[in-house]
């Protein structure tokens, strides 16, 4: 099977959280960009393309045509995750198939914005982190209210502060600088509230493109 991912730092926490991933058939590539696509369609057979994680300050984010374009060349694409799902979003009804808790937020109703699942990262493998996505401290805070450590109204108070901070900002060190005695508890929860990467782990263990029955985006 022709399979191609591109992933950078969802792939690199998804390897981190379960360290047996099988990436078994699958050519792992870097996070996309424009203009990486059509050398690939050229360069390949249609297979199946996974789009994960993009590139999309220092370069141009990968195209909505050159998404259309391999799937008019017979590639099933998929998107989840991060850029993957903001994608698969905006393209659900031209072909391009979503997957995942990130790709569900995005396609149900209310304002789920693009800066919840960017992150800056590390331009070269591993791709380390150096901000964590809103989606994942939202979660997380969430969660920390749902088991009383903190109030909601103060899970809130965080929520609106980060919402309106440059994402590269969003960090755990600012994080433990507002939770002080709870940093601990909060960090305990972030590792579930990690979606980004358990979707693409749920995604490769379940290998929905091997399945003729997913053809209908979910």
């Amino acid at each position: 099977m022709n399979a191609v991912l591109y992933a950078g730092p969802t792939l690199a926490r998804a390897r981190a959280l379960r360290p047996q991933l099988d990436l078994t058939s699958i050519d792992v590539m870097p996070p996309i960009a424009r203009g990486d696509l059509p050398k690939l369609v050229r360069a390949r057979p249609p297979g199946t393309l996974i789009v994960v994680d993009g590139r999309f300050h220092q370069v141009l984010a990968v195209g909505h045509i050159e998404l259309r374009d391999a799937i008019a060349a017979g590639w099933s694409v998929w998107g989840l995750s991060s850029l993957g799902a903001i994608r698969a979003h905006e393209l659900r009804d031209h072909g391009m198939r979503g997957f995942g808790r990130v790709f569900d937020l995005y396609t149900a109703p209310g304002d789920f914005r693009d800066d919840e699942v960017t992150l800056l990262h590390e331009p070269e493998p591993p791709y380390r982190e150096l901000s964590e996505p809103l989606v994942h401290l939202r979660l997380a805070l969430h969660a920390l209210a749902s088991d009383a450590t903190i109030t909601l109204e103060r899970a809130g108070a965080l929520v609106a502060e980060l919402e309106h901070m440059y994402f590269g900002d969003r960090t755990l060190a600012w994080m433990r600088a507002q939770l002080a005695e709870h940093h601990d508890a909060f960090l305990a929860h972030l590792d579930a509230s990690r979606i980004k990467a358990l979707d693409l782990i749920d995604f490769l263990g379940r290998r929905p493109w091997l399945d003729g029955s997913a053809a209908t985006p979910r």
